[in-house]
């Protein structure tokens, strides 16, 4: 084993937060010295230099950021583990109202439209109940790599392609064509997808793929004969959100994820445009790098989210 405790692991975090050997020494209630010593016998175990050093400053290699990073993971679930010990099961303390057991930073990344308008409220409730918990929210439409950028759990729409990760289904549900009533009463509805040439259509650009292509199929039909146009318009955004407004004030067709826009259906601000049509499957997944070493705070959060989706699902037809 190389790392001989675990005061070695909080020095690289703390050195890592603080820029300095004194900053991080202040912290652990050493003395500089004593962290320069401890740094320098690490690296001279390990074989590898974890910090660049200047009379001011200190900054960690590329070596140095990798070993922080799952260095910060791993203390995390460590004091996780501590808290379960000392406090109680968590999920036993979140049935009866106590969120103390789970403790320690969530990094989650999400959809725009998603988090404004569904997920957003459910992860204030779970802070709410669960004081210890720190949630660092990413929020775009640009797909992160979750393995490499280092995210507990991402919230995302499609079928999936990484067979890395661990996911688990939160939400069935389509693509849908909507546009607001204004804009149907001023350019009229289609009556087949086809008649979408024609029609001002809002687009979305995820990472470097622009999605001019949108697949339908008829709701009384067999699911094997779908229907593809190529969709043109002059508004295309990479935030779902803006697509999303630019259909509430009228400006195009869009075609949407039914959960982001269930309230704006529900109100009447936007309605189908294509009712007898529906759009691709968009089933919403939570995904985790590896179910080995999951936090239970990560966990919890993933119930809770389920949760609430199934409990407001009724509204979203």
């Amino acid at each position: 084993m190389d790392i001989e405790n675990t005061a070695e692991l909080r020095l690289l975090i703390e050195c890592a937060r603080g820029g300095s050997l004194t900053a991080a020494s202040r912290e652990m209630g050493i003395t500089p010295a004593a962290a320069s010593a401890m740094l320098k016998k690490l690296e001279a175990r390990l074989g590898v230099r974890l910090a660049e050093r200047s009379t001011r400053a200190l900054r960690l290699t590329a070596a140095g950021e990798r070993l922080r990073d799952y260095a910060q993971r791993a203390l995390e679930l460590l004091d996780e583990g501590l808290a379960l010990v000392t406090e109680g099961d968590a999920p036993d303390a979140a049935k009866h109202g106590r969120g103390a057991a789970l403790r320690g930073r969530i990094r989650l990344s999400a959809s725009s439209d998603l988090t404004r308008r569904i997920v957003l409220p459910l992860l204030d409730d779970f802070l709410d109940r669960h004081p210890g918990v720190e949630l660092q929210l990413n929020v775009g439409d640009a797909l992160q790599d979750v393995v490499r950028d280092e995210v507990d759990l991402a919230l995302r729409y499609g079928e999936l392609a990484d067979s890395r990760l661990v996911a688990r289904k939160l939400h069935d549900g389509r693509r849908l064509l909507v546009a607001s009533p204004d804009f149907l009463k001023r350019h009229g509805r289609p009556s087949h997808p086809s008649d979408l040439t024609r029609f001002e259509c809002i687009r979305f650009k995820i990472g470097d793929r622009l999605e001019r292509d949108w697949r339908f199929w008829r709701r009384d039909a067999p699911p094997l004969m779908p229907v593809d146009v190529t969709v043109q318009g002059r508004r295309t955004a990479d935030d779902g959100g803006i697509a999303h407004q630019w259909a509430l004030e009228g400006r195009g067709l869009t075609y949407k994820s039914e959960l982001d826009i269930r309230d704006s259906l529900a109100s009447g601000a936007l309605v189908e445009a294509l009712p007898e049509w529906m759009g691709r499957p968009m089933p919403l997944h939570a995904l985790m790098p590896s179910q080995r070493f999951l936090p239970l705070r990560v966990k919890a959060l993933v119930d809770h989210l389920a949760e609430g989706l199934r409990r407001e699902a009724p509204r979203a037809g």
